[in-house]
């Protein structure tokens, strides 16, 4: 089987909603990512063959095949590349990059641009369904779905709630992963660990027009007594948006080939890819399932946890990142090393190649060599990707 090589991978600074990227349209900002991982690269834009992007609001501005439309707003990919839009929910851009792999790794194609966009400002989270629920136009929830499940609603919040309960953490010890989170992201911020991997976007300011580079949702004056004052999100809850990822705009892409590819195009891969894995499990406490997904991909990779350097797992809530470092055993020092979601944003399609791109990037400046990423998903799904190093 062929390998699958990673020679680029880029991302937005992250906006807040309502932000300095509230002006820009989701598919300007999708083209922003592809763009620059086209123009990075070097490759002619003729040869990429496909373009896979993540995103689950597909609705309003994001709808009418977002990742097409993204191709067409491209100053750079040809109208004759192929697009197609798919939804993992969280993990949408993650799958983009398996699929990408897959499709590299059959010998059916060779050059397939992975990427994902989110703009939880302009297409709020949850439209595509609210919206027709308030027109009369149905719910999601079938009938079939309702009788296996019963008196039983779907909530990332009340699955992240569950497993606070379940693992026994306190709402001290969810304020203070919130907190580390931020840290780590100022520092990284403050020494230049985002540069490779944010491409600039112009926005509109009041003063005047300006390169957006900076993730916004940091709060570089963060003290755990201002986390620890956040009201609860529910009455007898431990959670807070303090200590769950933030709302999030961005976009972000990765660059997939062969190791025809690279020696045609003249192309330097970042990072080979090791292992692709996706489980599902209970749909109810939902966000559980990378724990278990991360221990399928280790025994299919014939890895385990001391061979893998650094992890990036989506801070979608404080109780899934340390639940997962909880049952693998890993080392909290290798986690989300530059931040994680509840500093720098979830741009929810956006975020599984925007984890990437980090991933990526801290590997090389860290001088490592495994890296795993792993997302939960709604509906109780997981994805695992192992990269290494070249």
């Amino acid at each position: 089987m062929a390998t699958a090589y990673i020679v680029d991978a880029v991302r937005t600074a992250g906006g807040r909603r309502g932000g300095r990227l509230a002006g820009v349209h989701p598919v300007d900002l999708l083209a922003k990512s592809l763009d620059a991982v086209v123009g990075r690269s070097g490759i002619d834009p003729e040869a990429v063959d496909d373009v896979v992007t993540g995103c689950v609001s597909q609705a309003g501005e994001q709808a009418g095949q977002v990742g097409r439309m993204g191709v067409l707003a491209s100053k750079l990919l040809p109208q004759s590349t192929p697009a197609v839009s798919i939804d993992r929910q969280c993990g949408s851009s993650q799958q983009a990059i398996q699929f990408a792999a897959q499709a590299v790794m059959s010998g059916t194609q060779d050059v397939v641009i992975a990427s994902g966009v989110e703009s939880m400002t302009r297409v709020p989270m949850g439209s595509n369904m609210t919206l027709h629920m308030k027109e009369g136009l149905g719910n999601y929830m079938s009938p079939g779905v309702m009788e296996k499940y019963p008196n039983v609603q779907f909530s990332q919040f009340m699955g992240a709630q569950m497993i606070a309960d379940k693992h026994d953490f306190s709402k001290e010890q969810l304020d203070e992963f919130a907190l580390e989170s931020h840290k780590r992201a100022i520092a990284a911020t403050e020494a230049g660990a985002f540069a490779n991997e944010i491409v600039p976007v112009e926005i509109e300011t009041p003063e005047g027009t300006e390169m957006h580079t900076v993730d916004e949702g940091i709060r570089f004056d963060a003290t755990l007594e201002g986390i620890a004052g956040v009201k609860l999100l529910a009455p007898d809850g431990k959670i807070t948006a303090a200590s769950a990822s933030q709302i999030c705009d961005g976009s972000s892409a990765v660059m997939v080939v062969s190791e025809e590819a690279l020696k045609r195009h003249n192309l330097t891969p970042m990072a080979r890819i090791h292992n692709l894995t996706v489980t599902a499990g209970d749909p109810v406490i939902m966000l559980e399932e990378p724990l278990f997904a991360t221990d399928r991909a280790l025994e299919r990779a014939g890895m385990t946890m001391a061979d893998i350097d650094l992890y990036e797992v989506n801070e979608a809530f404080a109780p899934v990142p340390m639940a997962w470092l909880k049952h693998t055993g890993a080392d909290p020092e290798k986690l989300n090393v530059h931040g994680g979601a509840i500093a720098l944003g979830h741009p929810l399609g956006a975020s599984g190649t925007k984890l990437m791109a980090t991933l990526v990037h801290a590997l090389k400046r860290h001088d490592k060599k495994y890296g795993l990423q792993t997302m939960c998903e709604g509906g109780g799904v997981a994805n695992v990707t192992i990269v290494e190093s070249v």
